[in-house]
């Protein structure tokens, strides 16, 4: 699919934005992989007849990160369990500092759309490339790796470090371009 010229909005209202973590460490079969959902963040795609003005943004604000499920554990993921994770992810992980991208290169070509720039996150910003799927019907999905402790994170560890959040994790977007809002 061609992407049309223009701003395109994205956002909880009309796409997915989630963190995948997983577990290691010796006793990882007491904990679970998480599905943790992004629930207030936004994005644009400017996207221009001269490549080189197009542009993705996003904001996010950390603290509105909830447990979607946890997978793969010997027990199911309870809402206190929930909330602990809630509150260890606010105090020992991001924190409230701002996360956001903005990328210095856009390429939308055939069947992907690939992005390159700054990720600031828990106080630090790094470059971060992107590639993305576009299908026909303006479906874009993508699964962006990050290293937490590139961003100076601690990965979480609990029960005396047995049990551990591996450092890397999974930025999973899920959307659907639809008519841009203006021409650019």
């Amino acid at each position: 699919m061609p992407v049309a010229t223009g701003t395109h909005r994205l956002g909880p209202d009309n796409a997915t934005l989630q963190v995948r973590t997983f577990r290691e460490g010796i006793a990882s079969k007491a904990g679970h992989d998480l599905v943790i959902d992004v629930t207030r963040w936004e994005a644009t795609l400017t996207v221009a007849q001269d490549p080189a003005q197009s542009a993705v943004e996003l904001s996010a604000d950390p603290r509105s990160l909830e447990v979607r499920e946890g997978v793969r554990g010997v027990k199911p993921l309870t809402d206190k369990d929930r909330a602990e994770i809630r509150r260890n992810i606010d105090a020992k992980v991001l924190g409230d500092r701002p996360i956001s991208f903005r990328s210095d290169a856009v390429e939308v070509a055939g069947d992907g759309l690939s992005a390159r720039g700054e990720l600031t996150m828990a106080g630090a910003s790094r470059p971060v490339s992107a590639r993305l799927a576009l299908s026909p019907d303006g479906h874009v999905t993508g699964t962006i790796p990050l290293t937490q402790s590139e961003w100076g994170i601690k990965p979480y560890r609990g029960l005396m470090g047995a049990l551990k959040v591996r450092d890397a994790v999974e930025v999973v977007l899920d959307a659907r371009l639809d008519q841009p809002d203006d021409s650019a």
